[in-house]
């Protein structure tokens, strides 16, 4: 057990890169195309796409499904946990509207403090595959770090769109609500293919609409770039889709969201200096996302994970 929870942080630490380079990815697709809504149905269409062919291929995701089904109807699993897709969805646009005009490293410390402080909540209420965890003082002080670091990041680099960090902080809350509750319906599924397929399918369906009445109103996209690597996307979601859903029951929502957190800042500041949606890295932006790293290392202290409370 003493490796199996540093190794889910390590995994989690991971998916926050791949979580930066769709950011990094959609946004530059947003920015050639002029419209975020078709730029998230693409995404995630895309993810979709990808995983009905695993789907059709892999017979553990097919009994997957039909084990939630079961569940489902017999109530042992709420119909509001396959709603995780709605998070996605909402992170993903965040990705083609805000991510453009914001850059990857400010957008993602937005994302960072709506994480920690829904994964708190979440874990103290006892909403997660694990059941009640009480915050420890490590964790309560690591949520703390990791506000105070978007504040300085926001503070040091304030700039016309700095009030445009208010919606990523609420999609932040979303995303560990959508760990949450692909954690749930992994367990109800038995797999995570399962849980990340009915991830993509809820997600797809929401930012279809979405992109629909956008196209109505502005017309299609004109200038749809011939890069490859801008329709990347989708498949990079579904990989941390799936790692988030596989780890929350060992790591906990909270300690997930952390290590999920570093794993992004060090890979949105690697973008930032690199290859930068707006102004590139900042100082405000290398001293917000030290912070946060060291949050995310005060949460994770030994005993910074209490294990699921008793009932009372």
């Amino acid at each position: 057990m003493r490796l199996r929870v540093p190794l889910a942080l390590v995994g989690s630490a991971l998916a926050g890169v791949l979580v930066a380079l769709q950011t990094r990815v959609n946004g530059g697709l947003s920015q050639q195309l002029g419209n975020g809504y078709v730029t998230a149905a693409v995404s995630f269409g895309s993810g979709l796409a990808l995983l009905c062919v695993a789907m059709l291929l892999s017979r553990r995701g097919r009994r997957g499904f039909g084990r939630l089904r079961v569940e489902l109807r017999s109530g042992h699993l709420p119909r509001w946990a396959v709603l995780g897709g709605a998070g996605g969805a909402m992170f993903v646009l965040g990705q083609g509207l805000v991510a453009p005009l914001t850059g990857v490293a400010l957008f993602t410390v937005g994302i960072v403090a709506g994480q920690v402080l829904g994964g708190l909540v979440f874990d103290r209420v006892g909403l997660g595959p694990g059941g009640r965890i009480d915050p420890s003082p490590a964790r309560i002080v690591g949520t703390l770090l990791a506000v105070a670091a978007v504040a300085i990041a926001v503070g040091v680099d304030a700039g016309p769109f700095v009030w445009l960090v208010v919606f990523p902080m609420i999609v932040g809350v979303g995303v560990a609500a959508q760990s949450m509750v692909n954690g749930l319906v992994r367990a109800a599924a038995q797999s995570a293919l399962t849980s990340t397929f009915v991830n993509f399918v809820v997600g797809t369906a929401l930012l279809g609409i979405m992109a629909v009445v956008s196209v109505s109103v502005s017309g299609w996209p004109q200038n749809w770039p011939s890069a490859p690597y801008f329709y990347i996307g989708g498949v990079v979601g579904t990989v941390f889709i799936a790692m988030a859903a596989a780890l929350v029951r060992t790591a906990g929502v909270l300690l997930l969201s952390m290590s999920n957190v570093a794993g992004q800042l060090i890979a949105a500041v690697a973008f930032e200096a690199g290859v930068p949606l707006t102004d590139g890295l900042t100082q405000g932006m290398i001293a917000g996302a030290a912070v946060a790293l060291l949050a995310v290392a005060v949460a994770a202290l030994p005993g910074g994970r209490r294990g699921p409370a008793r009932a009372r």
